[in-house]
């Protein structure tokens, strides 16, 4: 088996989606759309009011930075940039609004839009560090110190109202969040389990006939395009029947689960193993000459002969033998399959516990 590197939870969902969610690009440009409307109305308002002068350009400005960033990810296309562009944007707007008292300070409201917003379209570290500096700095300005440098005009009812609910909030966003991310990663990793289950054999854990099938489709389409060759072998265990009959089937699962392993030992990382059937075996070689896979054929072969399985007690061993045949020319997949079936049938034959190459 392939070794990964490890994945947090974050990172294993910024790769997958469930069908259905939103994509975070599409979300962001709705938002997008529905605040540049929005922002011109109030920055209308502004100008026509006794408000500050310097109001309406600035909410115009974050309108026109806002669409600024929709245009530049719909032409390169960088989610990253995008999303961080986005929240810096947003970040700073909302500052505004709170310092500048927008609408008579009522604009503080939109605060409320922040923490759902900011959890969904980034990590959960980024929004507890963006929520818990929002809060943080919500606190300042209500504080004595915010009122000495920027005079906010709110009851001190508000500032306790506002600072417990928006908090309040943050909690629960952050709750909802997890409880979202964890149900998504339960999703993916029992697709994981499904999608790994329908391509293994659950007996051994190696591919399965329909995964090996595919497999070899796929180097038959790279051979079709490089002419590189590739080999297989058909290989399976030399009477075993005689030994399900006398030493019981969980013997006999045993010796599959040990031809199996050794299979897995002997093979390379871009081999394909697959259980072809029963006590049957199709190992695909990539890029492997008829004298290659002979062999890597014979070595495998010394290998499970020299292996055993403990059955009540005693060590029990098996033989098996093994067809190889090498693609050739415009061979179809099914004459590939056939030539080294019929090279496994003279192994056997030639008196079992052998490798056989196929003939062309």
């Amino acid at each position: 088996m392939k070794q990964t590197a490890a994945k947090t939870p974050d990172t294993e969902l910024s790769q997958f989606r469930v069908k259905g969610e939103i994509p975070v690009p599409v979300l962001i440009n709705w938002l997008t759309s529905a605040a540049v409307p929005i922002l011109l109305f109030f920055a209308g308002r502004a100008a026509s009011t006794a408000d500050s002068p310097f109001t309406a350009p600035l909410l115009v400005t974050f309108a026109a930075l806002l669409a600024l960033n929709s245009l530049v990810y719909l032409g390169i296309r960088h989610q990253t940039l995008h999303r961080r562009g986005f929240i810096g944007l947003i970040t700073a707007l909302f500052t505004f609004l709170v310092i500048q008292t927008v609408e008579d300070g009522s604009a503080i409201i939109w605060l409320f839009a922040y923490p759902p917003v900011i959890f969904y379209i980034s990590q959960a570290r980024v929004g507890i560090i963006a929520c818990a500096g929002g809060l943080a700095a919500l606190v300042f300005l209500f504080s004595p110190a915010g009122d000495l440098v920027f005079e906010p005009p709110y009851s001190t009812s508000f500032r306790i109202s506002m600072v417990i609910v928006l908090g309040f909030e943050m909690v629960t966003c952050y709750i909802l969040d997890q409880s979202r991310r964890r149900s998504k990663l339960r999703l993916l990793r029992l697709a994981s389990e499904f999608e790994f289950a329908a391509k293994h054999d659950a007996l051994t854990g190696l591919a399965n006939r329909r995964e090996g099938l595919e497999q070899l489709e796929t180097e038959y389409q790279r051979y079709l395009r490089t002419q590189r060759p590739f080999s297989v072998m058909l290989m399976d265990i030399d009477l075993f029947k005689g030994i399900n009959d006398h030493y019981g089937h969980h013997a006999g699962d045993e010796l599959i689960r040990m031809v199996a392993r050794t299979l897995r030992d002997q093979c390379r990382k871009v081999d394909t193993v697959a259980r072809w059937g029963g006590e049957e075996y199709l190992v695909l070689l990539p890029e492997t000459g008829p004298r290659e896979a002979l062999q890597t054929a014979q070595r495998i072969r010394a290998a499970v002969e020299a292996g055993s399985v403990e059955v009540d007690g005693h060590p029990l061993g098996a033989t098996i033998s093994i067809g190889t045949a090498t693609i050739t020319g415009s061979e179809s997949i099914d004459r590939l399959l056939q030539r080294a079936d019929e090279a496994l049938y003279g192994a056997k034959s030639a008196g079992r516990n052998q490798a056989c190459a196929a003939t062309t």
